[in-house]
C-alpha cells in the first residue's frame, strides 16, 4: 500500500505536540534541524553561527556539533563530515500549544529587513501546500542575504509565520515575554488581530506571529561559499544535549 503524502503542516503539528521544552527551567525536548558540513569547514561554521546568534537572527544560541560516525537520532554522520544540530522554530509552536494557545502554522519564507527592522515577506510557501520545508527550499535558491543583515542590518533572512487566536493574545504575549533573555527567541513581529502581518493575511479573529527561521545560521554559512546540506524539522532532541555556541 502506498503511503499518503504528508504535508509540512502536518509534520510541524506532529512534532510541536511532542515538545516538552519549559522556557522557565530551560529543560525538555525541542524540535531540531540537522545540517552537514565538511570537517575542514568546522571553524568557519562555528564563527558564522556565533555571529548569527549575536546578530539576533537565530532561534537559539544552543547548538550541537557531532563528529563523523556519531548518531543523531537514527542518522549517522558520514565520514569526513560534521553534523550541526540547531533549534527549529517549530519549538515555539510547541511551547505555545502547551500553554493552550490555538494556532495554525501558515508558512515559511524570506523577510526583507531594513536597518534591523523587518518590513515584509518577499517570498512565502504555505505549509499546507508543500511536502518539503519551505526554508529548506528557499535557503537553497540564493535569494537570501543573511550575512548582510548580520553585518549591516539590511538584507533578506529566512522566517516563518503562524497565526494564533486573538482570545489567547495575553497568553501569547506572556509566553513571548518569558523568552526574553532565555535560550529560545527570535521573534520578529507580532501582528494585530484581523490584520496582515508583514504582508501575509491571517484568518479572522487571529493574529500573526513571525519568527526567524532556525536554518538562518547554516544558510549564512552557505552564503560564505561553504558546502552545506540541511534537513529541516528533523526530529526531537533533549535540550540538555546542546551547548551554547560561545562554548565552542
Amino acid at each position: 500500500m502506498v503511503s499518503p503524502l504528508k504535508f509540512i503542516s502536518h509534520t510541524i503539528e506532529d512534532y510541536a505536540v511532542q515538545v516538552t521544552y519549559n522556557p522557565d527551567e530551560g529543560s525538555g525536548n525541542v524540535v531540531y534541524n540537522l545540517s552537514l558540513i565538511r570537517k575542514d569547514d568546522f571553524e568557519t561554521a562555528v564563527s558564522v553561527i556565533r555571529d548569527a546568534c549575536m546578530a539576533g537572527i537565530s532561534v537559539s544560541s544552543l547548538v550541537k556539533f557531532s563528529p563523523e560516525g556519531e548518531y543523531i537520532g537514527d542518522f549517522k554522520v558520514p565520514s569526513g563530515h560534521i553534523g550541526i544540530v540547531t533549534v527549529c522554530s517549530s519549538t515555539l509552536d510547541g511551547v505555545l500549544m502547551k500553554r493552550g494557545v490555538p494556532l495554525t502554522p501558515i508558512g515559511g519564507g524570506v523577510v526583507e529587513v531594513d536597518r534591523r527592522v523587518p518590513r515584509r515577506f518577499t517570498h512565502i510557501i504555505l505549509y499546507e501546500h508543500t511536502t518539503i520545508d519551505p526554508l529548506q527550499v528557499l535557503g537553497s535558491q540564493d535569494i537570501t542575504s543573511i550575512t548582510d543583515v548580520m553585518r549591516k542590518g539590511s538584507g533578506n533572512i529566512l522566517a516563518n509565520i503562524r497565526e494564533c487566536h486573538m482570545e489567547a493574545e495575553a497568553i501569547v504575549e506572556e509566553v513571548l515575554g518569558g523568552l526574553t533573555g532565555g535560550r529560545l527567541g527570535g521573534i520578529l513581529e507580532v501582528g494585530l488581530p484581523n490584520t496582515p502581518t508583514l504582508g501575509v493575511p491571517v484568518s479572522p479573529q487571529y493574529i500573526g506571529v513571525v519568527a526567524v527561521g532556525g536554518t538562518n545560521p547554516v544558510a549564512a554559512i552557505k552564503e560564505r561559499g561553504v558546502w552545506v546540506n540541511t534537513h529541516a524539522i528533523k526530529g526531537l532532541i533533549d535540550v540538555a544535549e546542546l551547548q551554547e555556541i560561545r562554548e565552542y
